[in-house]
């Protein structure tokens, strides 16, 4: 094999000129330059706080809107309750009208006489039945029933309390059986009978 010669002095010098002054045929292409990287965030110590809401705007009429302006005239009436005695005054007269008459005028004697001042309403309940029945199958026709007029008793709680239990509960007991089917006729006994504290009970005839 045969061996490569070695440039002359000469032959080097004139290679060196020629590589000087070539130039490549193709140039390297630049790399894109890249976009510098955006700073990073300040992290502040401070707890972020958000922004406040927003305040309601306060509702206003116009100055030309009143109120209850165009609203009618209520037409109900309130009516307080009545008194036992005013209840049993407004019932019908079922007994004879003389006799009646006589009788709220104190002018008729009872003929038995029962006294609940001082009972519970428990225990005044059925002993008026008891009376009044008695009385009826003794063929009593007039007796009268004393109450009371009662104490304010009052607590002061949420409800008030009626002055006179009895008084008020009697008229009620009369109109419900057994009483309602043997009374005939219930009235507020006169002054000597004792008044706003006592009744007129008269009874039907028993047959």
């Amino acid at each position: 094999m045969a061996r490569r010669r070695s440039l002359r002095p000469e032959e080097r010098e004139l290679w060196e000129k020629v590589a000087r002054t070539a130039e490549p045929m193709h140039k390297s292409r630049k790399a894109p330059e890249l976009p510098e990287p955006a700073p990073a965030p300040e992290i502040s110590d401070r707890p972020l706080i958000p922004p406040p809401p927003p305040q309601p705007q306060p509702f206003r009429l116009p100055a030309s809107l009143r109120l209850g302006a165009k609203a009618r005239p209520s037409t109900t009436k309130v009516d307080l309750a009545p008194t036992p005695a005013e209840a049993l005054a407004a019932a019908p007269v079922r007994m004879d009208a003389g006799t009646h008459k006589a009788m709220t005028r104190g002018r008729v004697s009872p003929e038995a006489r029962l006294d609940l001042h001082g009972m519970t309403l428990s225990e005044a309940h059925p002993e008026l039945i008891r009376f009044l029945m008695n009385a009826q199958s003794d063929g009593k026709r007039l007796a009268l029933v004393i109450t009371g007029k009662g104490k304010d008793r009052d607590d002061g709680g949420p409800i008030p309390s009626r002055i006179g239990a009895l008084r008020h509960q009697l008229p009620h007991w009369l109109a419900l059986p057994p009483l309602r089917h043997i009374v005939l006729q219930a009235s507020q006994a006169h002054l000597k009978h004792g008044g706003a504290g006592a009744w007129y009970i008269y009874l039907r005839r028993l047959r």
